[in-house]
């Protein structure tokens, strides 16, 4: 039971998020958003490859 608690806590949450976000967010330029695609995509490599060392050690 309170395992359906908590997740019914997550998913209102969540639902409030994106409500408020899509209401009062402003869109991304083109360039800012390319900008933080490189960012991320460097980021995920980085999460891998720290991912197979740990499996690794």
């Amino acid at each position: 039971m309170s395992l359906l608690k908590i997740l019914f806590l997550l998913f209102l949450t969540l639902a409030i998020v994106v409500m408020t976000v899509e209401r009062y967010g402003k869109p991304m330029s083109q360039s800012k958003q390319a900008k933080l695609s490189r960012i991320a995509i460097f980021l995920l490599f980085g999460l891998v490859i720290a991912r197979i060392i740990k499996e690794l050690i």
